[in-house]
């Protein structure tokens, strides 16, 4: 009989020491910090995103009629990078009041050729002007928008006491070197901001994919010799 009672105490008091438990991790300053009660461990060192603006001189020399050859590679290799990570418009600025102002027109209108030869929209191609003041060396600017992952600030492991096992708390340190190498092999930072809509999903290889599988047929790509897992017999 006094078993039973004291089950039934321990029943009605469970609820009561639970939330008294949750109470003290949250609002006592117990052995878990607010912070590991929200969100994750990556979360804790956030990747931060920045904007900047690139930019290229094109170097335009006045007794010549068109631009250089290594100019135009300048130009082609900017035209790329903008391709693979530039957002907004490709501002080409022309320098007003050039030394040379036929050159400075020719040099835009080759900088915008190479860019639609490359992909480039001409919508996307904007122009503006800048006062060169008459100066030989004043070049045609090219700018385009791009965005900068920012690694979070990793703090020196050396500054914990790694012997400290008073609690089962993970280390302030852990996940930024993750979180670090993210923000090293993102190839364009602005995804992180959610900017660039995904791509329509392929409703046919879906269909293909859920036929299979009402068939009890493998969804499995077919695998060539060159695709499998065998180990070379060559040099044995």
């Amino acid at each position: 009989m006094r078993t039973l009672k004291t089950l039934l105490l321990a029943c009605a008091l469970a609820p009561a020491l639970i939330a008294t438990g949750c109470k003290s991790a949250e609002s006592y300053g117990g052995p878990v910090p607010d912070a590991y009660l929200t969100g994750t461990t990556l979360d804790r060192n956030p990747i931060r995103v920045a904007r900047k603006t690139v930019y290229l001189e094109v170097n335009l020399n006045p007794l010549d009629g068109h631009l250089r050859l290594a100019e135009l590679e300048k130009i082609r290799g900017f035209v790329a990078d903008y391709r693979d990570h530039g957002h907004g418009p490709l501002i080409m600025s022309l320098p007003k009041n050039h030394a040379n102002e036929e050159l400075a027109v020719k040099a835009v209108a080759e900088a915008r050729e190479i860019a639609w030869s490359q992909g480039v929209d001409y919508q996307k191609i904007k122009g503006s002007a800048y006062d060169a003041a008459g100066q030989a060396a004043a070049p045609v600017i090219i700018a385009f928008l791009s965005y900068e992952a920012i690694a979070p600030d990793c703090p020196q492991k050396s500054g914990f006491d790694f012997a400290d096992a008073k609690s089962n708390n993970d280390m302030p340190s852990l996940g930024c070197s993750v979180r670090t190498n993210m923000a090293a092999m993102i190839a364009d930072p602005a995804d992180l901001l959610g900017e660039r809509p995904l791509d329509a999903g392929d409703r046919i290889r879906r269909d293909i994919q859920l036929e299979l599988y009402r068939n009890g047929e493998s969804t499995n790509a077919e695998q060539d010799d060159q695709a499998s897992g065998t180990v070379s017999t060559a040099v044995q």
